[in-house]
């Protein structure tokens, strides 16, 4: 993977969103700040550009002279503690942004004869803050219009992109929506709760919160809950989910994230078993009849056939 450091840009004045503070309004119960800190975290270095406060990981600060000057000034300023060879820019009010976004913007940087690649979006303007940039062109650049303009404040960054040799990533919907009004901020809570999206947003809000950093398969975790609601009772589903976490955790305890996402395969996979072995119980019972011994009618055998096959 590209090693970057990322530019976060988070010191706007919000006059549409009436003087709010931006970067911590919160979409899907996260931070916008926090949100885009998250699609980057594999940086080595994360300077954000704005007043401090607290965020999801560690982060280095700054501010941009005078303050309120601007985008490039901004810019310049965060430049400044950065050493990596490709710096990523981006504002702070990108509820989608992901990694995957990411890493084309880092991938299209570093192809030959290019000093950087920036986002469009659907209409196809450039997005100069949902970009990548080769560090010593972007240096050049802002050097010489510092030197032409006398400083880089109140300059907007398409003097800076004019002159970059810049491919263009499409962004899709997504990647490049930003909240500039209280209308998108609505639209962005509005859209993470339809129903191909929820889930996914849910979990990995209630993994920052958590401090969890674990990938596992939510699919089967979804099919352990149904299968402890049909085969024993609703209320055994979310206590299951719980335990089977709690072995999980003891099961791979100083072990690393795959690990632990094993752990949690292996547990929901015989919490699976043991439902449906009391769903096969209760189905036999209820169209078999039972004997005053309480055995299947007619001395008929277990149904093994389910037993931890994990169908349904």
């Amino acid at each position: 993977m590209t090693a970057y450091d990322v530019i976060v840009l988070a010191g706007g004045a919000a006059k549409r969103l009436g003087g709010a503070d931006k970067p911590g309004v919160r979409v899907g119960g996260r931070a916008l700040l926090d949100r885009v800190l998250a699609a980057c975290d594999g940086a080595a270095r994360t300077v954000v550009v704005g007043d401090r406060r607290a965020t999801a990981r560690p982060v280095v600060w700054t501010r941009e002279v005078p303050q309120g000057g601007g985008p490039l000034a901004a810019l310049g300023a965060g430049l400044k503690l950065t050493t990596a060879e490709y710096v990523l820019v981006l504002s702070a009010d990108l509820p989608f942004l992901g990694p995957g976004t990411v890493d084309a913007l880092l991938a299209a940087a570093g192809e030959p004869g290019s000093e950087g690649a920036l986002c469009t979006d659907p209409d196809g303007r450039d997005q100069p803050l949902v970009a990548a940039y080769r560090a010593e062109p972007l240096r050049r650049e802002l050097a010489l219009i510092a030197t032409e303009y006398g400083s880089l404040s109140g300059l907007p960054l398409r003097i800076l992109t004019a002159e970059l040799e810049l491919a263009r990533i499409d962004a899709g919907p997504d990647a490049a929506f930003d909240c500039d009004t209280w209308g998108d901020i609505a639209a962005a809570r509005a859209r993470i709760r339809e129903h191909g999206a929820v889930l996914d947003e849910w979990i990995t809000s209630v993994k920052n919160e958590l401090g969890i950093e674990l990938d596992v398969d939510t699919g089967v975790l979804l099919d352990l809950a149904r299968d402890a609601a049909h085969g024993v009772a609703r209320p055994a589903a979310p206590l299951t989910t719980f335990l089977v976490g709690y072995a999980a955790a003891r099961a791979s305890a100083g072990a690393g994230p795959d690990e632990a996402a094993a752990a949690v395969a292996e547990a929901s996979r015989k919490a699976t078993a043991l439902a449906l072995r009391w769903e096969a119980e209760a189905a036999e019972s209820a169209g078999q009849g039972g004997d005053a011994a309480g055995g299947p009618a007619g001395g008929a055998k277990p149904d093994a056939g389910r037993e931890g096959t994990g169908t349904s």
